[in-house]
């Protein structure tokens, strides 16, 4: 080995030592508080671990009470499913239409673009108390618009028919964040392509369908993903609007999936059985956007 390889081997095991100690403070942060944590809750998960006690392996017996014996993590998976097909079309539908109009070249725009995005900004805690009173059956103002019609509005989150809706009613008020990919996906679509389709004599309907809907697809791919994996972690709007204990109230019509982890880890101090539960939901969420991503070809375009 010559000197200049010598030398160089040399720096480049300075190099990568001062690089390591820059580095060291991410380092020691993930190794405590994310890789720790994580290969902890999946042993606490083959344990009956409670706060209070040390744990005692118990094999696989929390999985076998999950899907056996627990009515309410059925309950709990039922209602996280209806947030997840029903809460995710409808971000993805409104934000595209939202997009659609903020895209449009008229007088103020950049103040309706402000306006719409404003609520993504607001802390989710804010947000839900806010909405709680929006959609009060008695004193709400949603209810008392509806009562200068002639209509009796619902209980809302009182009802357990309308709970669940109310929820997703509230997330469409956020649609801030998908409303902004959409449009910068929209500025994205060469104009060209709309101006040869109206040529050939396309109107405003099929030009969506054939030219803006295929080009915003990796977009929608995206926000369909994220999305998805939000609705099945869905927890604050059900905790604060769900009860003073967050408990799904009523008739467990709120008691969503990350909410029953919640409850089982921090009420009923069921370390281990919520454990169980957390990797179930990360088994569902990695199957369901592995689906996503592989059958994303036949729906996503991509331009040359």
């Amino acid at each position: 080995m010559g000197l200049a390889a010598i030398l160089k081997s040399r720096k480049t095991r300075r190099d990568m030592m001062w690089g390591l100690i820059f580095i060291s403070p991410w380092i020691i942060g993930f190794l405590l508080f994310n890789l720790y944590p994580t290969l902890a809750s999946f042993y606490y998960g083959f344990t009956n671990k409670a706060l209070i006690k040390p744990p005692e392996w118990v094999g696989i017996a929390n999985y076998t009470k999950m899907f056996t014996k627990d009515d309410l993590f059925v309950k709990a998976i039922v209602n996280t499913i209806y947030m997840v097909v029903f809460g995710v079309s409808l971000n993805i539908i409104f934000a595209f239409f939202t997009a659609l109009l903020l895209n449009m070249e008229i007088k103020g725009l950049s103040v309706y673009r402000t306006i719409f995005y404003l609520p993504t900004i607001m802390p989710p805690v804010a947000g839900v108390l806010l909405w709680l009173w929006i959609l009060n059956p008695r004193y709400g103002i949603l209810n008392y618009f509806l009562s200068l019609i002639g209509i009796r509005g619902p209980a809302w989150f009182a009802d357990p028919l309308w709970s669940k809706p109310s929820v997703l009613l509230m997330g469409l008020w956020g649609i801030g964040g998908s409303t902004v990919l959409y449009l910068a996906a929209l500025k994205g679509v060469p104009v060209e392509y709309y101006e040869s389709a109206m040529l050939d004599g396309a109107n405003w309907l099929q030009r969506t369908l054939k030219i803006t809907i295929p080009l915003v697809s990796p977009v929608t791919l995206f926000i369909s993903i994220t999305s998805t994996i939000g609705a099945f972690q869905i927890f604050t709007q059900s905790f604060i609007a769900g009860g003073e204990n967050g408990a799904g109230w009523p008739r467990d019509s709120l008691l969503f999936y990350a909410v029953y982890v919640y409850q089982n880890a921090f009420r009923y101090l069921k370390m281990g059985y919520a454990s169980a539960m957390a990797w179930i939901l990360f088994l569902i969420i990695l199957a369901v956007t592995f689906v996503m991503l592989r059958s994303s070809a036949h729906f996503t375009h991509y331009e040359m």
